[in-house]
């Protein structure tokens, strides 16, 4: 297996752009469920790494796409046996390496942890995580009333503001 020696420091961060569902036939290929909105990204890709908790750093000898899936193919691994165990294996990148975003986007894993407040001024508590749905994404907020699903609609979510930790949102009658 073409793994780099080194483990990657704490000061690494790492975006999840796929998962290893299953080998694909017997020349030691993966089937991998994107999880990024641009699946071509893997095509631009020399090296991922592999893993969760001790991401390593693997070279890719190819990639190619099938149906909604993406198929790759790792230095070092020729055959079915040797990528059985990458079964349900993130595939991540450095956060460095990301794509760049226009202004105005961003991640959705950088809204967890920010703060919920209404043009009110009630704090809701704050953004636990971020459920994609094939509509919209749906904020789940966790504070003092316990758990509040607050969609990503323009009528809802007013600002976010990444610099002071917050977002500012308008509760549409029922939300709550």
């Amino acid at each position: 297996m073409s793994l780099d020696s080194s483990t990657p420091t704490e000061s690494n961060s790492f975006l999840t752009i796929g998962q290893i569902l299953k080998p694909h036939g017997v020349h030691g290929e993966v089937r991998v469920r994107p999880l990024t909105d641009l699946p071509e990204r893997f095509s631009w890709l020399d090296e991922v790494y592999l893993g969760e908790k001790t991401p390593q750093l693997t070279k890719i000898a190819g990639v190619r796409f099938h149906k909604d899936l993406v198929l790759i193919k790792f230095e070092g691994l020729t055959n079915r046996d040797q990528v059985e165990n990458l079964r349900g294996q993130l595939v991540q990148v450095l956060e460095s390496d990301a794509i760049p975003l226009e202004d105005g986007e961003y991640f959705l894993y950088q809204l967890e942890g920010l703060q919920v407040v209404t043009d009110t001024g009630d704090t809701l508590g704050k953004i636990s995580r971020v459920i994609e749905t094939g509509a919209n994404n749906v904020f789940v907020v966790k504070g003092a009333s316990g758990e509040i699903l607050l969609p990503d609609i323009d009528d809802v979510v007013l600002e976010i503001d990444f610099d002071n930790g917050r977002m500012l949102v308008h509760l549409l009658p029922g939300l709550i």
